[in-house]
């Protein structure tokens, strides 16, 4: 049994319904929400969101499949390997995000904010109500210490907004004020997501260290049995203080959300058509016309659905480590970019031909224009045009090849880029000037036979151009810490992004990341052009401000030559036990964060 969905809004229609797109930003916002441009979608009094199934029974469990292991249940640190469930269904924040709009916040752990008219400071109020699963009350110290803490001794990627943070200090008996050292408008919004986390559970404990006690979290869920690397369950808390809120109803419907943990993917299909686990997403579009033939899917005990959505490509593919000095010049880059034979890739992988990614921002909006730039993109772009590559201007398109296997007119190509570059090949490998050979290892994940494969094809082209290319595949833990430290020449690399880009861009771009572990720039790339792009995001009071400040971003991004980009589709392909259900009406967003299982439930019947 097949469900498709259809998608539901055309390019056209998102400029009318997305809320960014306004003429200016209000000068105030209202305090049961808060959006980043404009008013917040839904009206003051909303009775649940929109694509929740208010009526929807509680009961049941499901079964996730993840390659990989954890080590760790602390999510919030560098050290260890933390099963993302724990931020998801455990721990709440101050605002909740609707996925049916760009970026909108609700009211949860906090009751109501309120922004300076310059978005200078933000101020949240506590729900009286709130509590944690301990039955102990959310309070501003819980507040203040979870801000304090995670950019003490948490993720790199909460530094940088403690950074813009003048003061903080507890206002009222529930009410706490951030004001700002910095003119950044998202940064009400960033803060309102910040995981609140209980004082108490913490004492006698070093938040930086890793290890497998409890957390306490306010969310929905408790965590239940687990194994490292094998399993974790998470438990609905019958005595969840927000299960009547608005914001919740149609949500966190299912009894138990159990996570099990596979050496690789293979395996995690492989437990789907056993039927270990109860939801399989596919990512191969040939494997979804070919692999669903077992007796359960053809029997009406699995159901396919198709689930579409408005969100940026974003990028996925193989990045290329500018640390090390082969990677620096963007000519080899190019080179390395016109010996990938996508076309023939695709083919072989998928059967099905995908269309590959053009862009960061592809497949959205926001994504760069076709050709030269102009208007208000040229004139952000301008000042750094001595640093740019000429086709940030004049326009760039990816290499496209015959589709052979033997890619000869970009393998010449590559080959002169390479020579540019002062490398050419002695004695049948390819040297620089010092006569030092051209080496490159690829770093990948146990687990990925796709990559894998990919890899191998590439490496023969590779090879044809003189370069020696070693494959390394290590186990999530050797990965982990290799990609935190960029320890790779080459690796897998794939960035979501979203309908409204702010602050997590230095985290994925800015030149803190060069050195500093742990950020999401493993490209290492150090673009002022960049950073200037996303301070014009983070000003921006008009739609076309804030538009041509991503289309100006992503020409920098794309034409860097960072990441050899594989195959995006505007759809999801997912599978799943036919007991399991989801609303009919679909976010924005498609199958985002939050949709499974977030607003899934179980009916036997």
């Amino acid at each position: 049994m097949t469900r498709l969905f259809l998608p539901f809004f055309v390019i056209v229609s998102i400029f009318a319904t997305i809320s960014f797109l306004s003429a200016t930003i209000a000068h105030a916002e209202s305090n049961y929400g808060i959006a980043m441009y404009g008013k917040p979608a839904l009206p003051q009094g909303f009775t649940a969101l929109p694509y929740t199934n208010p009526n929807a029974p509680k009961g049941g469990r499901i079964v996730l499949g993840e390659a990989g292991g954890f080590d760790s249940l602390n999510p919030y640190i560098l050290k260890g390997r933390a099963p993302w469930g724990i931020r998801l269904h455990v721990v709440e924040s101050l605002m909740g995000r609707n996925w049916d709009e760009p970026f909108g916040l609700y009211g949860l752990l906090a009751k109501s904010i309120e922004v300076g008219q310059e978005r200078d400071w933000v101020s949240f109020t506590l729900r009286e109500e709130a509590r944690f699963s301990n039955g102990e009350p959310v309070t501003i110290a819980d507040v203040l210490w979870s801000f304090e803490t995670l950019a003490g001794k948490g993720h790199p990627r909460y530094v940088n907004a403690w950074k813009k943070i003048e003061t903080a200090e507890q206002t009222g008996p529930r009410t706490v004020k951030f004001t700002f050292n910095t003119v950044d408008r998202e940064l009400p919004l960033i803060l309102g997501l910040r995981p609140i986390l209980q004082k108490n559970n913490w004492k006698g404990l070093d938040f930086s260290d890793s290890s497998l006690d409890v957390l306490v979290g306010s969310g929905p869920y408790i965590i239940g049995d687990f194994e490292p690397n094998r399993y974790i369950s998470f438990q609905r808390n019958p005595d969840y203080w927000g299960k009547d809120l608005a914001f919740n109803k149609g949500r966190h419907n299912l009894d138990e959300i159990r996570y099990e943990y596979f050496s690789d993917a293979d395996v995690v299909f492989q437990a789907f058509k056993a039927g270990e686990i109860s939801f399989y997403r596919e990512g191969n579009a040939g494997r979804w016309d070919t692999n669903y033939n077992f007796p359960q899917a053809t029997n009406g005990e699995i159901t396919k659905s198709i689930i579409p959505h408005q969100r940026p490509s974003g990028i996925r593919g193989f990045v290329m480590n500018t640390r090390h000095k082969q990677f620096a010049d963007i000519r080899v880059r190019d080179a390395l970019m016109h010996a990938f034979n996508y076309e023939f890739i695709n083919k072989t992988i998928n059967g099905a031909p995908q269309p590959r990614i053009a862009s960061f921002y592809s497949n959205s909006v926001l994504a760069m224009d076709a050709g030269p730039a102009s208007g208000k993109v040229r004139t952000l772009l301008e000042p750094y045009a001595d640093a740019l590559p000429t086709d940030a201007f004049d326009g760039y398109r990816l290499p496209i090849s015959s589709g052979n296997e033997r890619n000869r007119s970009n393998l010449r190509h590559a080959k002169k880029l390479l020579n540019q570059a002062g490398w050419t090949i002695q004695d049948g490998i390819l040297k620089d000037t010092n006569g030092d050979a051209f080496d490159m290892e690829v770093l990948l994940k146990a687990g990925s036979a796709s990559n894998e494969a990919i890899i191998n094809i590439y490496s023969d082209a590779l090879k044809r151009l003189g370069i020696n290319v070693r494959v390394s595949v290590v186990d999530s833990s050797q990965y982990t810490e290799r990609t935190n430290n960029y320890d790779f020449d080459i690796t897998y690399y794939r960035r979501a992004l979203s309908l409204s880009p702010g602050n997590e861009q230095r985290l994925y771009w800015g030149a803190e990341g060069i050195s500093n572990p742990g950020s999401r720039n493993y490209m290492g790339m150090n673009s002022p052009a960049a950073e200037a792009m996303i301070d014009a995001m983070l000003s921006a009071k008009e739609q076309s401000d804030f538009v041509a400040a991503v289309k100006a971003l992503d020409r920098i991004l794309t034409t860097g030559r960072y990441v050899i980009p594989l195959w995006d589709t505007v759809s999801s392909r997912i599978a799943y036990k036919s007991e399991l259900h989801f609303p009919d009406t679909l976010p924005m967003y498609g199958d985002w964060t939050g949709f499974v299982p977030d607003v899934w439930w179980a009916d036997p019947k």
